[in-house]
């Protein structure tokens, strides 16, 4: 807990700082009435060692999201843009050239990215290689990461959220689950569909289709997981207004290996195989043959999809496989954590003043300083890997988690930017392009009630805007 004293220091340094605030600053912080010691701003040149904006540089806060931009800077120089993630395929068993009289083995590494369409192709090349039948079950070895987390949903509450996924070696398609709702009246029902289409997904639909407007929490769906085990039991109850026509939930209801299988077993049985035993979960076997090692797309492309769309489970992914690189297999959250705070401390940051926790943001604990930011932009900005860092941030106001921001701005397109949000917190950070004028740095973290539901980003944009009026 913070001392009476340093409260009234930071105090003290916010009354004096907040003076040389820009108007247009000002008057978002009066009108929203946000007090200025919960706000760090940092305005810098890209070329520069001084800043032209300053306030309270120094103070750790709630980065939210905008952590994400520690972890893949980091990933960046532990791993390099060029590394790429395997999946291993394995036959324990005899394999005649159609028949496998044993166990397909799957082990992971890690891949942030293995979507529907990577295991698709995965299975597409053991049809190629004659395999149909697999008498044995589908082993899945998830060894390489050591999961220690607490259960998902430890956030918030909220466990069956798709962005409170926990990281596992051998993560499918994010294990989330996409339940499309459509309103059929001329059988007065509500039809569901999944995506992707999961074998051992069992769903019951209790809903009822009511007339009236579109309305309601979840469009009045409601939902009960039954049994979390071998088969997902999801009972779907409610009262869905027709005027609704259609709704969809995005939902994580499987574990990882219950998830995996049934994708698994849906998709080979869509390219004509059949997979007659079941699901373990077991280290693959000495005695069992490698026949396919699949890779990942590349960091570089990653981290794109990381920090432009802010995807929190492969963050966390990240953290996890710069753990088991850094050290040794397997990879923790505590070791992904020791190699961020060893990278830090190497570079000359005040490494002391950042939480890291899960890498991601999604975090009541991290904390970062506004100066410790730009000193890592300014360094990304100057290091080799500079175009995949800067090209992985979202360009404002036309993609990523910027698409709807800075539409109406001369600005739009000229700045590369990460955005955050949590409950009473929200943060900008990035580059801002300045016509016939140099890129500056910015920070700006807001950790204030309230700070998410428009306030932030009313501060934000006027920081940006002011930038325009450098040159």
């Amino acid at each position: 807990m913070r001392s009476v004293a340093g409260l009234l220091l930071v105090c003290a340094f916010a009354s004096e700082s907040a003076a040389q605030l820009p108007p247009g600053i000002n008057v978002i912080l009066d009108g929203h009435d946000i007090p200025t010691g919960d706000v760090s701003i940092v305005v810098q040149a890209l070329d520069s060692s001084e800043p032209v904006l300053s306030h309270l540089p120094d103070v750790p806060r709630n980065p939210a999201s905008v952590m994400k931009m520690v972890t893949t800077w980091s990933a960046l120089e532990i791993l390099g843009p060029a590394y790429t993630w395997e999946t291993e395929i394995h036959f324990d068993g005899d394999f005649d050239g159609a028949t496998l009289d044993g166990d397909l083995v799957l082990k992971g590494f890690g891949d942030p990215f293995l979507v529907v369409e990577e295991v698709w192709k995965i299975l597409r090349v053991l049809r190629g290689l004659g395999l149909e039948s697999i008498l044995g079950n589908v082993v899945l070895d998830d060894s390489y990461f050591e999961v220690l987390e607490e259960e998902a949903g430890r956030f918030d509450a909220s466990p069956y959220r798709a962005y409170n996924v926990i990281p596992n070696a051998l993560l499918t398609n994010f294990k989330a689950v996409r339940f499309r709702f459509f309103a059929d009246p001329n059988n007065d029902r509500v039809r569901i569909s999944t995506d992707p289409p999961l074998s051992n997904l069992d769903i019951r639909n209790r809903i009822d289709l009511v007339g009236g407007r579109c309305r309601g929490f979840q469009a009045g769906i409601s939902f009960n997981v039954a049994d979390p085990g071998s088969i997902s039991r999801i009972i779907f109850e409610g009262e869905f207004p027709e005027r609704c026509n259609s709704y969809e939930l995005n939902r994580s209801v499987l574990q990882h290996d219950t998830y995996a299988f049934g994708l698994i077993d849906a998709l080979w049985s869509q390219l004509g195989g059949r997979i007659e035993g079941g699901l373990r979960n077991e280290t693959v076997s000495g005695d069992a043959e490698l026949v396919l090692t699949w890779r990942s797309r590349s960091l570089g492309d990653v981290i794109r999809l990381v920090n432009k769309n802010s995807n929190n489970v492969m963050t966390r992914q990240l953290l996890y496989t710069m753990g088991a690189e850094s050290f040794e297999p397997p990879g923790t959250r505590a070791k992904g954590v020791a190699a961020i705070d060893e990278l830090l401390r190497e570079r000359g940051f005040a490494a002391d003043s950042v939480i890291v926790d899960n890498g991601a943001g999604l975090s009541r604990d991290a904390r970062l300083s506004a100066a410790v930011l730009v000193q890592l932009l300014q360094e990304a900005a100057r290091g080799i890997y500079a175009p995949e860092f800067i090209s992985s941030l979202a360009l404002g106001g036309l993609d990523g988690t910027t698409r709807t921001r800075f539409e109406d701005g001369s600005g739009a397109g000229r700045m590369h930017l990460k955005t955050g949000s949590l409950d009473d917190v929200s943060a900008l950070a990035g580059y801002v392009h300045v016509p016939n004028g140099p890129t500056y740095i910015m920070v700006v973290f807001v950790n204030t009630p309230d700070a998410h539901r428009g306030p932030g980003n009313e501060l934000e944009d006027a920081v940006v805007e002011w930038i325009y009026t450098l040159r």
